[in-house]
C-alpha cells in the first residue's frame, strides 16, 4: 500500500498572463493565497489548466519555482512536467526536484501516440530520474492515447509511481484500475464531475479545475466523504454541477480564466491558440456563478 501524495482536493492552478503574454507572478501569488485560505489540500502547477503546452521550458520552471516559494511548504506542490518528449520530461522532472517540488504530474505523451510499451518506458524513465513521486495522468481526449490498465498495473510496482489522475471520461476505467492496482496506485479524479464516483471506488481525491473558484467547497466535498458523511458529499457534488458544466462549455482553461476574472483576479489572458470565451460561454459561466457571488465559498 502506497501513501498518497495528498488526499482531498488539489487545485490545478491557472497561469495568469499580462496582455503581452508574459507571466503575471503577482496575480499568481494572489491566486495561490486564495486557494490556501480556502483549505485546498494541494497545488498543481503547470498542468493542463496552467497552459503548460504554451509555456517555454524556462517559463514553466519559473512558474514552478515561484509556486514552491509562495506555498512555502503549507501543502504539497505538484509540478506538471509531462510533455510529448521523454528527454524533455526527464529534464523538467529533475529540475522540478531541484526546485523543491513535492511531486510531479506527468501526462501521457500527446501527438506521438505511443504504444503501451512506449508509455511504460516513458513513465519508467520519469520515475527513475529523481526521487520525486510521479502521478500518472491519462486524458485521452487531449492526448489521443489512453494509459492501458495493464501498463498502469506494471507501473504501480515502481516505488516512485505515486498515483493516477483519471480524466478518461469512463467510470469503468477507474473501476478497472482499482481492481487491478488497488492501493498500490492511489486514484484521483481528473474531472470535477466524477469526484464522488471516483471517491466511491476508493479514490483519494481530485485534481480540480472548479477548486480555482471554490476551493473550500471542493475540499469539503472530499472531507465529508472521508468522514462518512455520504449524503453531505452528494449534496455538494450536485450543487456544484451547474458550475462544473459551465466551466467546460469550451476548452479548459478558457472558461475558468473568465470566471477568475469575474472574481476580481487580474491578468486572465490566454495564449494562442486558445482565445477568449465566446459570448455564449460567458453567459453560461455568469449564470452558473451567480448563485455563489457574495458568498461563493460558503457551505
Amino acid at each position: 500500500m502506497k501513501r498518497p501524495l495528498f488526499c482531498g482536493s488539489a487545485a490545478a492552478v491557472t497561469t495568469p498572463f499580462f496582455a503581452d503574454g508574459t507571466v503575471d507572478f503577482e496575480t499568481l501569488g494572489q491566486q495561490i493565497e486564495f486557494l490556501l485560505a480556502g483549505g485546498t489540500d494541494g497545488i498543481v502547477s503547470c498542468g493542463t489548466t496552467g497552459e503548460s503546452a504554451a509555456l517555454s521550458e524556462k517559463e514553466r520552471l519559473s512558474v514552478i519555482e515561484y509556486t514552491v516559494w509562495k506555498v512555502g511548504g503549507r501543502v504539497p506542490v505538484i509540478a506538471g512536467t509531462g510533455t510529448n518528449c521523454t528527454a524533455q520530461s526527464v529534464s523538467l522532472t529533475r529540475s522540478a526536484a531541484a526546485l523543491g517540488a513535492d511531486g510531479v504530474l506527468a501526462v501521457c505523451p500527446y501527438y506521438n501516440k505511443p504504444t503501451g510499451e512506449g508509455l511504460y518506458r516513458h513513465f519508467s524513465a520519469l520515475a527513475d530520474c529523481s526521487a520525486l513521486p510521479v502521478i500518472l495522468y491519462t486524458v485521452p481526449s487531449r492526448t489521443g492515447v489512453a494509459l492501458p490498465v495493464e501498463v498502469a498495473k506494471k507501473l504501480s510496482e515502481h516505488p516512485n509511481v505515486a498515483g493516477l489522475k483519471d480524466a478518461s471520461g469512463s467510470l469503468a476505467y477507474g473501476a478497472q484500475i482499482r481492481h487491478a492496482c488497488g492501493d498500490d496506485l492511489p486514484l484521483y479524479a481528473g474531472d470535477d464531475a466524477t469526484v464522488l464516483p471516483i471517491l466511491s471506488l476508493g479514490g483519494v481525491g481530485v485534481i480540480s479545475v472548479v477548486a480555482n473558484i471554490l476551493p473550500r467547497i471542493v475540499h469539503t466535498l472530499c472531507e465529508r466523504w472521508f468522514s462518512g458523511d455520504r449524503e453531505g458529499a452528494l449534496e455538494l457534488q450536485l450543487r456544484l454541477q451547474p458550475l462544473i458544466s459551465a466551466l467546460f462549455t469550451e476548452t479548459n482553461p478558457i472558461p475558468v480564466k473568465y470566471a477568475l476574472e469575474r472574481l476580481g483576479f487580474a491578468s486572465q489572458n490566454l495564449r494562442l491558440p486558445l482565445c477568449p470565451l465566446s459570448e455564449r460561454g460567458r453567459s453560461a459561466v455568469d449564470g452558473a456563478l451567480s448563485p455563489w457571488i457574495g458568498g461563493y465559498d460558503e457551505i
